[in-house]
């Protein structure tokens, strides 16, 4: 058995309890865009496919914070310790762990690597286009969040509120994606996701005022 198989393996039952909106489900959608885009970017395939099964291990602890605790910063920490246990030498745990670290819209650490910029990408196409939109409506359900405002001011909201909406998501971080991606062929995925996403939310704001 390989090591990414292995590893599987070992982090898919970390998933269990895991919210709908970043279950193993979406670890596997964001597995296949990463070798989608990685063979088109010359990424190192057997890291970046190991990267992208472990990116979100942390992600458990900042749900139930909050939002207090940093998923990616603590992901890195959690995968060097299963990546050790597991055998992998010290370079392939630390060019691993900075994919981890950097795959994170709200963060100030950059992706350097092809690999970490491929699990950038990979990331954030999964969060716009029709999945995207499923995905900011099933978190915010998740957080007790309202159906839909398109009126409120979203300098004055939070996260993990009742205004913490699909549409609070879209304006805040989004809509802001496509311009954000790294590799040539994330940008190209892009433009359409976005597209779609920008139809949607213009939809839904008509809708709820009674357009037709």
């Amino acid at each position: 058995m390989d090591i990414t198989t292995r590893i599987r393996e070992d982090v898919e039952q970390r998933f269990d309890s895991a919210r709908g909106s970043h279950d193993w489900e979406h670890t596997e959608r964001v597995y296949n865009l990463c070798v989608s885009i990685g063979e088109k970017e010359g990424a190192d395939m057997d890291l970046l496919k190991i990267a992208a099964l472990l990116h979100d291990i942390g992600r458990e602890e900042q749900d139930k914070a909050k939002g207090k605790v940093c998923h990616a910063e603590r992901g890195a920490e959690i995968a060097s310790e299963i990546l050790k246990q597991h055998g992998l030498d010290d370079e392939k745990v630390d060019r691993i762990t900075h994919c981890i670290q950097c795959h994170r819209f709200r963060n100030s650490n950059i992706p350097q690597s092809t690999e970490a910029k491929v699990l950038f990408d990979a990331d954030k196409l999964d969060a716009i286009g029709a999945v995207g939109i499923g995905r900011a409506f099933l978190f915010s359900g998740e957080v007790g969040a309202r159906l839909h405002n398109p009126d409120v001011d979203i300098e004055k909201t939070e996260e993990y509120t009742r205004e913490d909406t699909a549409y609070r998501e879209y304006m805040v971080k989004l809509r802001k994606i496509k311009d954000r991606m790294l590799t040539e062929e994330g940008r190209r995925v892009a433009e359409d996701r976005h597209q779609f996403m920008v139809d949607f939310f213009n939809r839904i704001n008509d809708e709820v005022k009674g357009k037709s």
